[in-house]
């Protein structure tokens, strides 16, 4: 039995972040970065990390290089993180342990924190994910916030009560850089509406958008964490919305073309 690790990691242009990150997974057996073509020294900065490089076409989102980037790992099991994240002591000491005897399970789901200027985001937590699994058995869907999904086998879940296993995940400190990444993603989520030739009612996504606001908020309890809370909630409704926006937009030029 192989009872090594390989962590993947996708980058691009990540230097302010990316040494945090790899100094979380440094006693890891391989550390595989793909990158997208970097132009800053987030490259220099893996290298001194012995991490092995591989390139990817930069399509601008990390999902559709996933099972790429998995596939250059040369443990048979395989954690994968973003460069904003960062991996606990005592999540990669039980990560070890358990592929000691896996039993039924092919992969972990795994709970993850969020922060937001330096303070954790409670109402979010545990934010449950699937990150760790044998990679023969995987396949990540290429379309933006995919899940992947594991051919065989159980996903074991770390009960949310560990905390102190959670991955930390650092959301950006500029909001600017929120907004450029919900216009991004949302022109993605259009590609998808359209692939799909979704129906829209335009009320109704309105509704939609705007009960998301009011299930973040309140329902989960996103009021207790303050005007953070808020924040992520509108967010979340407005991600929404945009996205509707940008396909009724598109509809409406179809009919005139």
């Amino acid at each position: 039995m192989n009872g090594k690790i390989s962590v993947v990691i996708h980058t691009f242009n990540n230097e302010k972040i990316i040494k945090d990150c790899l100094d979380s997974v440094k006693d890891f057996d391989e550390i595989v970065i793909c990158d997208m073509y970097s132009t800053d020294k987030t490259l220099d900065i893996a290298k001194e990390y012995g991490a092995k490089i591989v390139m990817h076409e930069n399509i601008g989102w990390a999902d559709p290089a996933r099972n790429f980037a998995i596939s250059q790992a040369s443990n048979e099991w395989v954690l994968v993180i973003d460069s904003d994240e960062r991996v606990p002591s005592l999540l990669k000491d039980f990560l070890y342990e358990f592929i000691q005897n896996p039993k039924e399970y092919t992969g972990v789901r795994i709970p993850r924190l969020n922060f937001c200027w330096g303070k954790p985001m409670e109402f979010f937590y545990p934010d449950l994910i699937i990150r760790f699994f044998k990679k023969d058995l995987v396949y990540w869907p290429p379309f933006v916030h995919g899940t992947p999904e594991l051919k065989s086998g159980e996903i074991y879940t770390i009960d949310k009560s560990r905390k102190d296993m959670a991955i930390l995940h650092n959301h950006t400190d500029r909001y600017s850089a929120t907004i450029n990444s919900i216009n991004k993603y949302t022109d993605l989520e259009l590609e998808k509406f359209i692939e799909k030739n979704q129906k829209l009612n335009f009320t109704v996504a309105l509704w939609k958008s705007f009960w998301l606001i009011i299930e973040k908020y309140f329902l989960k309890k996103g009021y207790k964490d303050g005007t953070r809370g808020l924040i992520f909630s509108v967010n979340a409704g407005l991600y929404k919305f945009i996205a509707y926006v940008k396909y009724f937009e598109y509809l409406e030029k179809q009919k005139q073309s």
